[in-house]
């Protein structure tokens, strides 16, 4: 099931939470809605659902494989939505849960009973949780309980999946189990799914598809390593992952109004004695962290004052044996440039990619 929606506004009093927005989810695909607080992304979601409606049910439309939803609302759509705080209900049992939606069908639409018992217990082997189903929810961890609440989005069988920050609750160890499960879940049954999530490793580990989400609009649409490798606008490499922005002026050649981007684990370091080539800069190590398998050191650099941070390689930290205060040459393999061309509107583009 494909979802197309075009020209969604949604304003509550004078906040506009979303600005003109339009959107294409493959059939079978899993999307992440990726942005801060405040950028649109819940809002777009819960209109998805048919939870909320845009400003405008003329000029916006929303579209389930070509079929106009726009106005059809939320329990006619097909959806299964899945929340944050799970939303289970405490005084039924796990089995009792999944089978709500099923139970509020009316009659005529509402399979026997047979028919929903074997589709429950179908679910919690699903969700690997075989023999739980006599269970409360006060009995299950937080992530069964989170694959408690996506079974019963399941149970009813909808056309699309539609999830707002499913692991936000969950503890960091946790949430990777899930993600990981989640993953190869949405796999098997190939269900269109977007995912609503603050997290940028989520995003970039999960989805089939990142929307990166700014100011009420979309700023980058695009598979996971093409938005991160290739950003379309400062704010997206700034907000996925690790960056040092470099202020302008950088480097003689470059005019006032340009700024360089370069990421952590693209970035080299010699001893301050070292010939590290024309385009290396100077600068001096104020710590060393090196727990894991990248130490992270962070650096100063001489001519401006401004902070560093580069990820080495374990054994390439071990020969350099830094220490603070030492000086180091630093040299950057990949970098990114953004020239601002409208000063009034503070548009943005990449004009260089690589040194």
């Amino acid at each position: 099931m494909s979802i197309q929606a075009n020209n969604i506004s949604k304003t509550f009093g004078g906040y506009k939470a979303l600005d003109n927005v339009s959107l294409h989810v493959p059939q079978g695909k899993l999307v992440s809605l990726l942005g801060p607080s405040g950028s649109g992304k819940t809002t777009l979601l819960r209109i998805l659902a048919g939870l909320e409606f845009p400003d405008s049910l003329d000029q916006s439309s929303i579209r389930f494989h070509g079929e106009d939803v726009t106005a059809v609302p939320a329990g006619q759509r097909g959806v299964g939505f899945v929340f944050q705080h799970y939303a289970l209900f405490k005084h039924m049992t796990i089995e009792s849960n999944i089978a709500f939606g099923i139970h509020a069908k009316p009659r005529r639409l509402r399979p026997d009973k047979h028919a929903i018992r074997a589709r429950v217990e179908e679910l919690l082997k699903l969700i690997q949780l075989e023999g739980l189903g006599k269970r409360y929810p006060s009995e299950l961890s937080g992530g069964q309980r989170q694959r408690v609440a996506l079974a019963r989005a399941l149970a009813v069988d909808p056309k699309v999946l539609l999830l707002d920050e499913p692991f936000g609750a969950l503890d960091a160890k946790v949430r990777k189990d899930l993600r990981r499960w989640l993953r190869t879940f949405q796999e098997q049954i190939g269900l269109t799914t977007i995912f609503v999530t603050h997290d940028q490793e989520e995003a970039l580990e999960l989805a089939d598809e990142v929307v990166v989400m700014n100011n009420a609009r979309i700023e980058q649409v695009g598979d996971p390593q093409t938005v991160y490798d290739h950003p379309a606008s400062p704010f997206v490499i700034e907000f996925l992952g690790n960056v040092n922005r470099l202020s302008p002026g950088f480097r003689p050649n470059r005019t006032h109004k340009q700024a360089l981007y370069v990421r952590p684990h693209d970035i080299e370091l010699f001893p301050g004695d070292a010939d590290a080539g024309s385009w290396a800069l100077d600068g001096k190590v104020l710590h060393v962290f090196a727990a894991g398998n990248y130490g992270r050191v962070t650096l100063q650099r001489t001519l401006t004052g401004e902070p560093l941070e580069a990820e080495i390689p374990r054994e390439r930290l071990r020969k350099l044996n830094l220490q603070p205060g030492d000086p180091v040459k630093i040299r950057f393999t990949h970098t990114r440039v953004f020239e601002q061309i409208d000063a009034t509107h503070q548009e943005l583009r990449e004009i260089i990619e690589t040194e």
